[in-house]
């Protein structure tokens, strides 16, 4: 019970004192209609106001023991509906005091979220990553290898549990980071059985996975593009349409929309949810090599020896061309939604802003050159990759020699420069390059012949991909850092 009853039970009792002695009941025995409690001094232990947070210096005196000495007074029906009432107040006070801190924390969380998506946007968001990260060792790097020609394209799900890749024997095959082991292989099929097996027939070129990690989608050489349940390898739909080879595909961000890519020079867009085409883009003077999309309704392509890097703007559509490469555009990747990242068999690698025509930022024979000083080639860059949203790309050459690398590189500030970090030697053509969205490992199919062409062939190579861990340095090594 509060203070302030205890308080008013003893007015009550001093009202009762004054008034009519008769009011009050009457004990056996008495003579005079007064009660005890009328008799009590004023100063008497009974008269004290108690604490409701404390306990009575007095020993508790049972109620029975009370009706033989004393009258105790009890709670009216309207006080005792008051007290409940002041109880019932006080309760939704406090239920509306928490929920308003809930309602703000969540407001806060939605406005940091809101904030971010609107610097991510702007192309402003750039986690710093690149100056904690240290070379692994080689014993850390794991080869997972199950495909039996060359691998093409990987792709890493959302929440960075599997790994799929895709290769020219034309089978998928989802991996389990974390064991290493396969999960689910989708057998390739031989030329002319296109009616009867269930999957690709032809050298699977590019593949993509939905955001939400619901839809895979791989292209290959015959114009397919077939549609599967990431979770199940489950196949769902084929899509038909280009009249050549398919070499890129994204998934738009956030939703089920898919872009693709052709060697007949055109971006087509889908509704996978809906299993249905949607529109076709043209611009590109040569086949497009490469495709990449974010969350925004525009996607990046290569476009191979037309010498472009091109932005299409889905819905107003109209197109961005760039121009500065002085070879064929293999590859491009969004590193967020105004900056991006392309490698030519010029053997250079450039980082390019949506809003200027040339790039920001251009390094020529990024993986070094091969052959004798008179005819000295620089060695083609295959792959690019980018941890969205930081500081942080990667390169992966076609080298002539087994001994290939994987480059990584910082970017400088506000992407104007690009410092190479360490390399990671592999074997043979890097042929397609992912970052975890996590930061926490980068993947790179690799095989012994490039993913477009049978140029030459590396026996020595392995046809896999690679797990290359991302370390970053301990608190004593950038303590260490600090004092030198």
């Amino acid at each position: 019970m509060s203070s302030s009853f205890f308080i008013k039970t003893k007015e009550k009792a001093k009202v009762a004192k004054k008034g009519n002695n008769a009011a009050g009941p009457k004990r056996k025995g008495d003579s005079g209609g007064k009660s005890k409690v009328q008799a009590k001094k004023p100063n008497s232990k009974y008269n004290e106001e108690i604490s409701s947070d404390s306990e009575p210096e007095s020993p508790v005196v049972s109620k029975k023991r009370q009706s033989g000495e004393e009258h105790e007074y009890d709670e009216t029906p309207q006080e005792k509906k008051l007290r409940l009432a002041k109880l019932y107040l006080e309760q939704l006070k406090e239920e509306e005091e928490k929920k308003a801190e809930e309602d703000s924390f969540e407001t806060d969380l939605i406005a940091g979220r809101l904030q971010e998506e609107v610097l991510e946007q702007k192309g402003k968001l750039q986690r710093l990553i690149a100056k904690d990260l240290i070379p692994p060792d080689t014993s850390e790097i794991r080869l997972l290898r199950g495909h039996k020609l060359p691998v093409t394209c990987v792709v890493i799900s959302s929440d960075d549990k599997c790994i799929f890749s895709a290769a020219k024997d034309c089978s998928i095959i989802k991996w389990d980071v974390a064991s290493g082991k396969k999960l689910h292989t989708i057998p390739g099929g031989r030329k002319g059985t296109e009616d009867r097996h269930v999957g690709h027939t032809a050298h699977i070129l590019c593949m993509a996975i939905s955001s939400d990690g619901k839809y895979l989608a791989t292209g290959d050489m015959n114009k397919l593009i077939m549609i599967w349940e990431a979770e199940t390898c489950k196949h769902l739909y084929k899509f038909t349409g280009h009249k050549g080879p398919v070499s890129g595909l994204s998934f738009r961000k956030g939703t089920h929309d898919l872009y693709s890519a052709s060697h007949d020079r055109s971006v087509k867009v889908w509704n996978v949810d809906e299993n249905a085409y949607v529109e076709t883009l043209f611009g590109h003077q040569d086949a497009i090599t490469g495709l990449d999309s974010l969350s925004r309704e525009r996607c990046v392509t290569a476009g191979g020896r037309d010498g472009t890097v091109r932005v299409w703007k889905i819905t107003e559509e109209s197109q961005l061309v760039f121009h500065g490469h002085q070879g064929s555009i293999d590859c491009i990747q969004l590193i967020n939604e105004e900056h991006m990242i392309s490698g030519a068999d010029d053997g250079s690698v450039s980082l390019w802003s949506v809003n200027k025509k040339k790039p920001l930022s251009t390094v020529k024979k990024a993986h070094g050159c091969h052959g004798d000083t008179e005819l000295e080639q620089p060695h083609w860059v295959a792959s690019v990759a980018a941890l969205q949203n930081s500081d942080t790309v990667a390169s992966g050459a076609s080298s002539c020699s087994h001994n290939s690398q994987v480059q990584l590189w910082k970017c400088g500030q506000n992407y104007r420069g690009l410092e190479p970090l360490f390399s990671v030697p592999v074997s043979g053509f890097v042929n397609s390059l992912k970052f975890s969205s996590s930061g926490q490992f980068l993947v790179a199919g690799v095989g012994q012949e490039h993913r477009l062409g049978r140029w030459w062939r590396l026996k020595e190579a392995k046809n896999g991909i690679y797990v290359i861990p991302l370390k970053r340095k301990s608190p004593s090594q950038e303590e260490a850092k600090m004092d030198d």
